[in-house]
């Protein structure tokens, strides 16, 4: 079976002959599944997996999607713009010290820092629709030097570590916050994990779309994405894996 999407903090979907199913990955779940192949996911219509043999991954060109909203500037690039609805403008801190400023729909607020792997934000400013929530997003990115979108790498250097509290106040001090959010994902990380893409071991919790694994005394931190398209097997590789040891070091 391929994998072919996930749900943070939820688990996989996987397919097999067109038929598609879920695999629980919660916390305290025990994953047993080596990595075969890996190709484009395909895509899932009206819950039947269409499968591709594309050698790009995790999608090919054809069955890749690019939200034209992330890259929005206050300009819509849609033909027709469709985002009449509020939006809150948002800061989000990723430990220790990078903060994000970022917009999306404001009843998804929390949900979206939840999936992002925020360890803290603020709420700072709510706009009637999407396109002027962009544009001010973009001239706040410019004006207090935000960036606008935080790789998974870099998030992972920030695991198992506080948020500068000091520097995330003197930033908030430049705005009056609505509402602040500080998220606790229950990992409860001395050391941090060793980046890994695998699919055995005990979950020990999600953070935004990274899955962390606890496996032969060490923990590790699985980007999900890197997941999509791998075939898994029943065969788990007794594979030397690096340690989680002094993982802070380098």
């Amino acid at each position: 079976m391929q994998v072919v999407g996930y749900e943070s903090g939820e688990g996989f979907t996987v397919a097999s002959g067109g038929a598609v199913e879920f695999v629980e990955a919660t916390a305290g779940t025990e994953l047993a599944f080596g990595l075969g192949d890996r190709r484009c996911a395909g895509t899932v219509h009206n819950g039947e997996h269409i499968a591709c043999d594309a050698a790009d991954t995790p999608y090919c060109d054809a069955h890749g999607s690019v939200w034209v909203c992330a890259r929005c500037t206050g300009t819509c690039l849609k033909d027709e713009m469709d985002c009449h609805e509020e939006h809150a403008v948002y800061l989000a801190a990723f430990a220790p010290d990078v903060w994000k400023v970022g917009v999306t729909r404001l009843w998804r607020l929390e949900t979206r820092l939840r999936e992002q792997g925020a360890d803290r934000a603020a709420h700072i400013r709510t706009y009637p629709d999407g396109q002027i929530a962009r544009e001010v997003e973009a001239e706040l990115a410019e004006r207090d030097n935000l960036v606008d979108r935080v790789r998974v790498p870099t998030k992972l250097r920030g695991f198992g570590r506080s948020v500068d509290a000091a520097a995330w106040e003197s930033l908030l001090d430049g705005f009056d916050p609505i509402e602040r959010f500080a998220f606790d994902y229950g990992l409860d990380l001395d050391d941090r994990p060793v980046a890994e893409t695998m699919a055995a071991g005990t979950v020990r919790g999600w953070k935004g779309r990274v899955l962390v694994l606890d496996r032969g005394g060490s923990t590790y931190a699985v980007d999900a994405r890197d997941l999509v398209g791998y075939e898994l097997t029943e065969e788990v590789p007794d594979r030397e894996l690096q340690s989680s040891l002094g993982a802070f070091g380098g």
